[in-house]
């Protein structure tokens, strides 16, 4: 019910007279400046500002309402790491670039001229120094990072410092993995038959994983916990959010009194968990953090407010639950499985509303079969790489804007090589040569390298 009414109410909002948007985005750029043009469907009223800790440019366009998803172009070698956008109010659309480092910026708008429309101009300039310096500040720190502790901390230094020895100025950033071990110092969680603790298990299963995810080109892990401690619940979402992750894994051991219970599971937030989550959030507007996109609740009115925090919390559990259900498929080849399907539950680590986020139950620890397997160290290892196939799959399907994750797209009923080429701003020759492809014909599930 509250879901309906909450789309009955976007529905409302979306048939004011705020209905013109953004066309597109194209971008260009030489060592010192970057040029970003955006197509629009009538003169823009917008006022620009820029934000720091962590540097931001932010544009916000007066009745301007974005209908349709915008395909943003290639990044790569200008200051901007990351384009985002959502509705900051009824009649305000915001664009977020998000920076590398300070730079000048002007802005104008262009009226239409012959296959022009409308059009906003946002010029950044910089120098060279500007762009090298915080990328020789990390290869400084990255020959420094040599203990085992910092490995994941340091692996986007290092990523930084071997851009700057080839001469590729500004790189994208990595995606980031939050991995949870659950439970860990006095709470030592479920315990098996023969004395086995969760937190053992699920430290060295996640450790597992996040060596994969950091050999995974492209992408970095965060571990909430990395050894024997107690963190509560809300601390790791906390963690997650403070590191910039794009993904929560929570990984448990699962127990019941019954010793024949057996199988792995996977977790998302449930519609009533997330609800209890909004309206908790909704309680505490001003001490919550922003939701992805830059759009605080803070100012928003109630309604308007629930509307934000529906749409952010959609967006989240639709990513969850696809990804879950890979991860899922990919446990339904290690072993047995409790559940043939993604499952809902209110857990708390669950609760974040920007950040996709899954739970996923190992195996039943109380099952002596199944713990002795848990001890296995090439089951640890297979359960890690169930996981990271189901990340791998979900981000080559949903690719982040300012990520360098190599992309691929498995070909859908009713995909065409002209408008893969379209969707990803490249050129159908481009793909057909990557691919080796000798003509335009495409079978369903094809993986196809997008250059």
């Amino acid at each position: 019910m509250l879901r309906l009414l909450l789309s009955i109410v976007m529905l409302m909002l979306s048939g004011l007279a705020v209905a013109d948007s953004v066309r597109g985005i194209r971008v260009s750029h030489d060592a010192q400046s970057a040029r970003l043009v955006f197509d629009l469907d009538a003169k823009a009223d917008y006022q620009i500002f820029t934000l720091a800790n962590p540097h931001r440019l932010v544009i916000d366009i007066k009745n301007f309402r974005q209908r349709n998803k915008l395909i943003i172009p290639s990044l790569f070698n200008t200051p901007v790491q990351a384009v985002r956008y959502a509705a900051y109010d009824q009649q305000t659309l915001r664009i977020v670039l998000d920076l590398a480092h300070k730079v000048q910026y002007e802005s104008q708008t262009l009226g239409p001229n012959k296959s022009y429309p409308h059009r906003l101009v946002v010029d950044l300039n910089y120098t060279p120094s500007q762009a090298q310096q915080p990328l020789l500040a990390a290869q400084e720190k990255a020959e420094q990072q040599t203990q085992p502790t910092t490995q994941i901390a340091s692996s986007q230094a290092r990523a930084d410092a071997n851009a700057v020895k080839s001469n590729k100025v500004l790189p994208r950033r990595d995606i980031v993995i939050a991995i949870d071990p659950g439970h860990g110092g006095q709470d030592s969680g479920a315990i098996g038959p023969k004395g086995t603790k969760e937190k053992d298990i699920v430290l060295s299963v996640a450790k597992r994983l996040a060596q994969l995810v950091d050999q995974e080109p492209g992408m970095r892990s965060y571990m909430t916990r990395d050894n024997d401690t107690f963190i509560t619940l809300r601390q790791r979402i906390r963690r997650a959010r403070e590191n910039g992750a794009d993904m929560f894994i929570s990984i448990h051991a699962d127990a019941f009194h019954k010793r024949s219970a057996r199988g792995s599971s996977v977790y998302v937030l449930s519609e009533r968990g997330a609800s209890s989550e909004a309206a908790q959030i909704l309680a505490d507007r001003e001490n919550s953090s922003d939701l992805a996109g830059g759009i605080s609740l803070e100012d928003k009115d109630q309604m308007l407010a629930s509307v934000l925090l529906d749409l952010s919390q959609d967006a989240s559990l639709e990513a969850s639950l696809e990804v879950g259900n890979t991860v899922l498929s990919g446990l339904k080849r290690v072993g047995h499985v409790h559940k043939k399907q993604v499952e809902s539950a209110a857990f708390v680590v669950l609760k974040s509303p920007d950040i996709p986020s899954i739970l996923v139950e190992t195996a039943f620890i109380s099952n002596p079969e199944e713990e002795q397997k848990l001890r296995n160290s090439n089951h640890q290892y297979k359960l890690a790489n169930a996981m990271m196939v189901g990340i791998r799959n979900y981000f080559q399907r949903n690719p982040l804007p300012g990520t360098h994750l190599p992309q691929q797209h498995i070909v859908s009923a009713g995909d065409t090589l002209s408008m893969i080429a379209q969707r990803y701003q490249v050129s159908m020759a481009d793909i057909r040569t990557v691919n080796q492809l000798s003509g335009s014909t495409l079978h369903i599930g094809e993986v196809l390298k997008i250059p």
